[in-house]
């Protein structure tokens, strides 16, 4: 059975500066581009049995950069709904709540559109996807791809390895970086993380 690999999308203004960004459809930088295209040698030559994308444009923009043909989006690859957060740096929050921790105390109510999602709605969500990431390695042949957001997928990658949202926090993701998770003598594993992609120098 093969692999499940996860995608953080390139850099976007807010990336850069640190401002919580889910339902914002801000689009790549020409910096974030370039990450984007920096992938490809990751996947030249391959096939995979899916590849799944969020829909918001930064995540379907670097899956086309990145040379992954075939994607798919699916709307439960969203990132973190941040409700009223959104926009904001962690730093801005900590001046009226100095101890607020995304992956425990969730966030404040948004727009009637935007409410917010607790570590919990996170963690369901992470789950339907892994639900259908099994069946498409069980159907193969190949490696299931997810590109995505960061605090989405680490909130994925906690669950994959049978932890709580929560310890989400412990798996650190950089913009447009490619990481692996397989399986060892059927547990699942961290086989790679957090890889950046090829120098322009080195394709």
């Amino acid at each position: 059975m093969g692999d499940l690999i996860l995608v953080r999308h390139g850099e976007t203004e807010w990336s850069l500066t640190g401002r919580h960004t889910s339902w914002t459809d801000l689009p790549l930088t020409p910096h974030g581009e370039e990450q984007a295209k920096s992938l490809a040698p990751f996947f030249a030559g391959q096939s995979f049995a899916r590849v799944l994308t969020s829909p918001l444009g930064r995540a379907v923009r670097t899956a086309e950069l990145a040379g992954l043909t075939g994607a798919v989006t699916d709307p439960d690859l969203h990132e973190w709904d941040y409700g009223g957060y959104e926009g904001i740096t962690t730093r801005e929050i900590h001046g009226t709540r100095p101890d607020w921790v995304l992956w425990t105390d969730g966030v404040t109510p948004g727009p009637e559109e935007h409410p917010g999602e607790s570590p919990r709605e996170i963690a369901e969500r992470a789950d339907r996807v892994l639900t259908r990431v099994d069946a498409a390695l069980a159907e193969g042949p190949g490696d299931v791809v997810l590109v995505a957001h960061a605090h989405f997928l680490r909130v994925l990658t906690a669950r994959r390895l049978g932890l709580p949202a929560e310890s989400g926090r412990l798996f650190q993701l950089a913009t447009a970086t490619v990481s692996r998770l397989s399986t060892e003598h059927g547990t699942p594993v961290i086989a790679t993380w957090n890889q950046p992609g090829a120098s322009p120098a080195a394709y």
